[in-house]
Parts: structure tokens; C-alpha cells; sequence
């Protein structure tokens, strides 16, 4: 007995019973194919709470929570101040708190040039008199240098001193000078983000003479990639956009 065998039933496929001559063949129930049927393929069916097949689910960071595009530590710097900003708060300070001082200051140069043109008067001297000359030239060197001229100057020195203290405050307490404030800018710690205060704003200010060798330092944020002038690497600051 063999599979090829006509007589042989076990070796035949089943097959679909034949439907008289000029009918339709019977139809298969619904629901699935009848016996004798070929199967339709079919999409292997995913387990409940999987995800379906050519999805890849969005990744979450550790913990669950979604990441927020954007999002910084609260606090950093973000967004440094330009050269120009910079510049301008510098100039907006020195108008505010430097230019009374400044009057004050040229108008007290002013009055000792104009006492400097004193001639002495050695006409009441008589001839050959030395110590009557030599007085009558420390009494012309006395008044070409007026009181008025050494007040002028004490006032704007405790000015200027008033305004600087002032400044450096602000600075250092709030990250703004009116300057910085006006221009939207403000100096903060690089490591931390806040206000440096009054002792390191002070530290900070001393530095600036190093800025001030060939104003090089001055010049530097032009091409540092955090804006920084020498006093600002050394008291480890920047200056920032305001948020």
C-alpha cells in the first residue's frame, strides 16, 4: 500500500464534496473555513498591554516621568550677557553716580588754575631785601590754591565713595546695578547662579585693575566663549541675561 495509490483512502486529501452539474459549490459557514477549505493566514494576534508590532513605544527617563524640552536646573546662568550690554550698563552707572562727582572735580581744577595766575607783589619790597621777596611769593603760592577748591574736592570724594559703596551693594545683593538693571543684565556666581555678594562684588572691583592693563581684560568677553573679563574668571562670575 502506498501514498499514490487511488484505492488507498489515507493516502488522499480530504476533499470538497461536488456539487451537481450547473450549481454553485455550497458555501463554507461563517465564522472560519469549512472542512476542506484552505486556511487564510492570519496576523499572529499580540498579547493584552503590548504594544502592536512596528510601534516603538516612547522612552521615558528613569522614574516615569516625561523629559520637558528645555528644562534647566533652576538657578544656572543661561544666555550670557553681550560685550555691548555690558558697555552700556557701565556707561548708564557712570551717569547715574559718577557724573556729580566728576563736575565737581573739574570745577575745583578750574578754580586753582585761575589762583595760579596770581603775580606776587614784591613792589613793596626794597631792594635787595631776599626775605621780603621770598614772602611776598609764599603769600602768592598760599592763595593760588583756594579753600573753596579743597572742599569742592572732599565733597566729591565722599560722593563718589557713597555712590561706589552704593553700587557695589546692589551688585552684590541683587546681581544689578541700575546700569545692569536697565539694560536687562545681571553678575551672578558661574557655579551657582546667585548673587555673588557685598564682600566678593568688592574682590570683584579689585580685580578690574588686572582689566585694566592695556584695557585687554576689558576687551576679552569679545572672544570668550562665557563673556568674561579677567575679574570674572578670577571671582568665578558672569554676566547673564535677566529671565
Amino acid at each position: 500500500m502506498s501514498f499514490g495509490d487511488p484505492n488507498n483512502p489515507y493516502g488522499q486529501p480530504p476533499q470538497a464534496p461536488q456539487a451537481p452539474y450547473g450549481q454553485q459549490p455550497p458555501v463554507p459557514p461563517q465564522g472560519g473555513p469549512g472542512y476542506g477549505y484552505p486556511q487564510q493566514p492570519q496576523a499572529p494576534q499580540q498579547p493584552y498591554g503590548y504594544p502592536q508590532q512596528g510601534q516603538v513605544p516612547p522612552q521615558q527617563p528613569y522614574g516615569g516621568y516625561p523629559q520637558q524640552a528645555g528644562y534647566a536646573m533652576p538657578g544656572m546662568p543661561q544666555g550670557y550677557a553681550s560685550w555691548g550690554a555690558r558697555v552700556g550698563a557701565y556707561l548708564i552707572d557712570y551717569l547715574i553716580v559718577g557724573l556729580l562727582p566728576t563736575i565737581l572735580y573739574f570745577v575745583a581744577l578750574a578754580m586753582s588754575a585761575s589762583a595760579a595766575t596770581v603775580t606776587p607783589d614784591t613792589s613793596s619790597c626794597p631792594p635787595g631785601d631776599i626775605q621780603c621777596i621770598s614772602d611776598a611769593y609764599n603769600k602768592a603760592a598760599d592763595s593760588a590754591t583756594p579753600v573753596g577748591s579743597f572742599v569742592l574736592i572732599a565733597i566729591a570724594g565722599l560722593i563718589a565713595l557713597a555712590a561706589g559703596l552704593f553700587v557695589l551693594a546692589k551688585e552684590g545683593s541683587t546681581g544689578q546695578t541700575p546700569g545692569k538693571k536697565a539694560l536687562g543684565i545681571r553678575l551672578v556666581k558661574e557655579a551657582t547662579g546667585q548673587p555673588i555678594g557685598f564682600g566678593m562684588a568688592f574682590v570683584r572691583k579689585l580685580c578690574h585693575i588686572l582689566d585694566g592693563f592695556c584695557c585687554l581684560g576689558y576687551l576679552w568677553p569679545l572672544w570668550d566663549e562665557k563673556s568674561q573679563t579677567f575679574a570674572d574668571k578670577i571671582a568665578g562670575t558672569v554676566v547673564v541675561k535677566s529671565q
